[in-house]
């Protein structure tokens, strides 16, 4: 018998499947706390995931992995999916998106000289 600790948030079937499977596994169900220190964890996990991901396939099932983390963060806030989203239309609205690809190399005041 191999036992294998993960000790990490996992989405709510997990247990489910792995016992589809015929194995068994032990939960502990999260206070509040340790529940939103724990989605940090994941988003930081899926993050590191993302980056190591060597094709555009397995990018975005990491995009949409840390969507899904964003979210449970999100409801943690007190937001819903639709206010998420309308908060990010309004900042896109604002300051716009990152579509032109710019890349801010400096700024400079007009009208102060060096060393003032």
């Amino acid at each position: 018998m191999t036992t294998h600790v993960y000790n990490k948030l996992v989405r709510d079937r997990i247990p489910q499947i792995i016992e589809e499977k015929g194995k068994t596994c032990s939960i502990k169900i999260l206070d509040d706390a340790a529940y939103h220190r724990e989605l940090r964890k994941k988003l930081q996990e899926e993050w590191q995931e993302y980056l190591a991901a060597s094709h555009d396939e397995e990018r975005l099932e990491e995009l949409a992995d840390m969507l899904e983390v964003i979210y449970a963060l999100a409801n943690e806030h007190g937001a819903s999916h639709g206010m998420l989203e309308e908060l990010r239309h309004r900042k896109a609205e604002m300051n716009g998106a990152f579509a032109e690809k710019l890349l801010l190399l400096e700024v400079v005041e007009r009208g102060k000289q060096p060393n003032e």
